[in-house]
């Protein structure tokens, strides 16, 4: 069946406004927020509930016509980037809040719910939602449980995955049916948080809820160089201290926000620490205390402490800010995002500055200084020949750092297409083999969300070679292919 086809077919199940086939209106889905790798959908569909999603689907699988879910399409790795030769189901249209629970802490939503609306729809219960990436004005709690997004509080609350009850979820097959942590077996609801739209499209989340802090307490430090900011943060967490967030920008970074939003940072400033902590007042005004010394010790020649929520929201305001920011002083960037001990900060920015000044390539680090999740911006003007090429080798050649400091290539922003090629610089081909079975489980066609996440799809669906020798772990007895 061809996608005209389908088209034909979707359109009876939706209605002609939910069915888009213009070729200038599908460029709008032709990139998630990493605008760097584009593709055109073949065809776009817009459902408002699980049934449809789950007649979509039925139809793609029959005709064997691959289909990737998007929500806001303000992912970073090109994890919902479309295919040319399928379809992209869209969640945006089913944004209800279903429940909201606050006897028993928890919310129900459909996975086009954005993040911060259901913070504002639990707040005046006591409660809020805890995961909130940077881009929580706009991506949906769906995004959220494909990525297994974090954002700045993930150094005290975790990420996405440790806030997740339930989902009901449409299959590769075009089944509905709900996944969760309560009773016993296999914790598949684990396995498909983060899954990044590979094993199924989310229909509908329940989600647990976190009461509201007695008080809240920020300040922004300003420090001489990015390694006294460094230093300040194993500082702190060495005294025992666990903030809701420590965020470090750098001079780059803050000439960026300021052109953006005029956030107002210290002048002179080499880098600047967001720190935040939350919970009962005696013990915040106690901590608190000890972040600001342990900042002055480590030589913060300017403190500022939010005063009120007005104050608060300024200091917040450049660090949210940061990503698109950049655009105010590059033509076009890459958002890199990987993973490093925290006493491995001070040698790899280091390190990050000695690659950018070799390459001719300006990088800015904005990033979780509290679990060492970096979010390097790698600055190029795509007007020049081979910009592109030299920013895309820089941000690769910061991923091998991450690894060769035992850190990972993702924290947050997931592998997608992006990463998908840096994959075997983790992992042993055993290793992918055996991550690919799980995959194969789920979608044993290999019609969702295809072409993610690894570098050379395996065992199901877009075989690349014939493997000459059973898989080892079939060798060993301990997986089956059927």
């Amino acid at each position: 069946m061809s996608l005209q086809d389908l088209a034909g077919r979707f359109t009876e199940l939706l209605g002609p406004e939910q069915v888009i086939t213009d070729p200038v209106r599908l460029r709008t889905y032709e990139c998630d927020g990493l605008t760097y790798h584009r593709a055109t959908p073949g065809l776009v569909v817009l459902p408002d509930t699980a049934e449809q999603i789950a007649a979509i689907v039925r139809r793609c699988a029959a005709a064997g016509v691959p289909y990737v879910a998007r929500g806001s399409g303000t992912g970073l790795s090109g994890g919902a980037l479309p295919r040319s030769d399928g379809v992209l189901i869209v969640t945006s249209r089913m944004r209800r809040i279903l429940h909201i629970d606050p006897d028993n802490q928890r919310a129900v939503v459909e996975p086009g719910v954005i993040n911060l609306e259901l913070s504002r729809a639990a707040r005046p219960h006591g409660y809020y939602f805890a995961p909130d990436p940077s881009s929580q004005q706009i991506c949906t709690i769906g995004g959220n449980v494909a990525e297994n997004s974090g954002g700045a509080h993930c150094l005290k609350y975790g990420f996405t995955a440790h806030h997740v009850l339930a989902c009901e979820i449409v299959t590769p097959d075009g089944e509905i049916t709900t996944i969760s942590r309560d009773g016993g077996g296999y914790d598949l609801l684990g396995a498909f948080v983060g899954s990044e739209g590979t094993l199924g499209i989310t229909t509908k989340i329940t989600v647990r809820l976190t009461r509201l802090p007695e008080t809240v307490q920020t300040l922004l430090a300003a420090f001489p160089s990015i390694e006294a900011a460094g230093s300040a943060v194993s500082q702190i967490i060495a005294a025992g201290v666990v903030p809701a967030a420590i965020e470090m920008m750098d001079a780059l970074a803050i000439e960026a926000a300021e052109a953006a939003v005029a956030c107002g940072y210290p002048e002179g400033a080499a880098a600047v620490l967001v720190v935040e902590l939350d919970g009962p007042a005696a013990e915040v005004e106690h901590q608190f205390a000890e972040v600001r010394r342990l900042c002055r010790q480590e030589g913060a020649f300017e403190i500022r402490v939010a005063s009120d929520e007005t104050e608060r929201a300024l200091i917040w305001k450049g660090r949210k800010s940061a990503f698109a920011a950049v655009g105010r002083i590059s033509p076009a960037y890459l958002v890199q995002d990987g993973v490093i001990p925290r006493t491995a900060l001070p040698q790899v920015l280091a390190d990050i500055e000695e690659l950018s000044r070799r390459a001719g390539v300006r990088v800015a680090n904005v990033f979780h200084a509290g679990d060492g999740n970096l979010h390097p911006l790698v600055l190029f003007d795509d007007s020049e020949p081979q910009a592109a090429e030299r920013a895309e080798q820089v941000a690769g050649q910061i991923l091998d750092l991450c690894v060769r400091h035992g850190g990972s290539i993702t924290g947050e922003h997931g592998v997608g297409v992006d990463k998908a090629r840096h994959m075997p610089r983790m992992f042993t081909e055993t290793d992918l083999d055996t991550m690919q079975m799980v995959r194969c489980a789920f979608d044993p066609a290999g019609l969702c969300n295809p072409g993610k996440i690894f570098p050379t799809p395996r065992l199901c669906g877009e075989v690349p070679r014939v493997r000459k020798e059973p898989h080892p772990l079939v060798q060993q007895g301990k997986a089956e292919l059927f």
